[in-house]
């Protein structure tokens, strides 16, 4: 298990305060977990990533592997990297041009303290080649490797040392956007069938919800939530992870109450007062901001039948656009124009009446932003 608590690493500038790059960092990620750092460009993800290796040096905190503290500031333990026995892939793969696949594999063994014999090497490297599908290419030199193989051989150097953790830096990002949802599939088999606790950095939203078992967004230095993929894309904390996760239609609204029945709050809205949910308690007259997935508002041309636990609206096909299994129609609803995501077999022309339906449950009410507050107080 890796135990991350109060980390905080800053750097120096010329001119000018420190740059605050992790601030407060704390999370756990319990052994055979595929834990993801995501956030935006500049977030303090890598920063984190690179800490926990040992690439960086904190200014406070604690990181604590299956019980070994490799950092302490208030103990004054730093271990250095080559101590720590963690596996780290780059964005760059850093893979030996001049060497075969075996013999980048192989090198981190032959210049170890504790050097293995030939034959204890030769084992150790067939077996994590077998792993990342390249044992059939051990004596192919390096250069005469694809992108997708390159990273495959750049993850079994790094297994090679069999890691109490793996620490991997955006390793998809260099690949094309086929190969790279090719590779999610093998980064996760490889994870799962080693049981390996890993460390993943990204930017990119579908590729931390496919493969994590836990996430943890970042935004300026900070963890904004922790969660399971489902639960940061269905009940994001907050506006930021609504809108960096996917895509999502924002509503702004006052609380007008609680209904005791349902559990569920009722928001005045510009589309009409709609039963909402909130994982945190709602005071009335509060602004709130909604969140609602385009796959969420469904459409129809039937008139929908009443049902005081669904939220009914109309409105008019402003636009809409065809990506082949889906359809993306724009639909204004008075002042308010709403995204919905609606199977191909919805066929309303633009400028015609449609009907709308949203779930309750996925009508998430969030703490409405500063200035949005403000405003609903003036």
């Amino acid at each position: 298990m890796l135990s991350v608590k109060g980390l905080n690493t800053e750097y120096k500038t010329q001119k000018g305060p420190a740059v605050q790059a992790a601030r407060n960092v704390a999370f756990e990620a319990p052994k055979g977990v595929f834990f993801t750092l995501l956030g935006p460009s500049g977030c303090g993800k890598t920063t984190t990533l690179r800490s926990i290796a040992g690439l960086e040096r904190p200014t406070s905190g604690e990181i604590e592997a299956n019980g070994r503290v490799v950092y302490s500031s208030a103990q004054g333990v730093f271990v250095p990297p080559n101590k720590r026995n963690f596996g780290m892939v780059f964005q760059s793969y850093a893979i030996w041009p001049h060497m075969t696949v075996f013999a980048n594999a192989a090198f981190p063994l032959e210049v170890r303290k504790n050097r293995l014999n030939k034959s204890q090497i030769a084992e150790k490297v067939m077996k994590v080649l077998h792993a990342v599908g390249l044992d059939h290419l051990a004596e192919r030199d390096a250069t005469r490797l694809s992108g997708g193989q390159q990273q495959r051989l750049a993850l079994a150097r790094a297994l090679v040392m069999e890691p109490e953790i793996l620490l991997l830096d955006e390793p998809l990002s260099n690949l094309d956007a086929k190969l790279r949802e090719k590779m999610r599939f093998e980064l996760k088999r490889i994870q799962r069938e080693l049981g390996l606790t890993t460390i993943y950095v990204t930017h990119d939203q579908g590729e931390a919800l496919a493969l994590s078992h836990e996430i943890a967004v970042m935004s300026e230095g900070r963890i904004v939530q922790i969660g399971s993929p489902r639960t940061i894309y269905e009940r994001p904390a907050n506006r930021f992870v609504a809108d960096f996760i996917g895509t999502t239609n924002f509503i702004d609204g006052t609380v007008l109450g609680h209904d005791d029945a349902t559990k569920l709050y009722r928001v005045r809205t510009p589309i009409g007062d709609l039963l909402v949910t909130s994982d945190a308690p709602l005071a009335g007259g509060a602004p709130v901001t909604l969140s609602i997935r385009p796959e969420d508002v469904e459409l129809t041309e039937d008139a929908a039948p009443e049902d005081r636990l669904i939220n009914l609206s109309s409105g008019m096909v402003d636009a809409k656009v065809f990506l082949g299994d889906i359809v993306d129609f724009q639909v204004k609803v008075g002042d308010v124009m709403l995204l919905s995501r609606a199977h191909p077999s919805l066929r309303t022309p633009v400028g015609d009446k449609i009907n709308i339906r949203m779930d309750p449950l996925k009508c998430v009410a969030l703490p409405a932003e500063p200035a949005v507050a403000a405003q609903a107080a003036a």
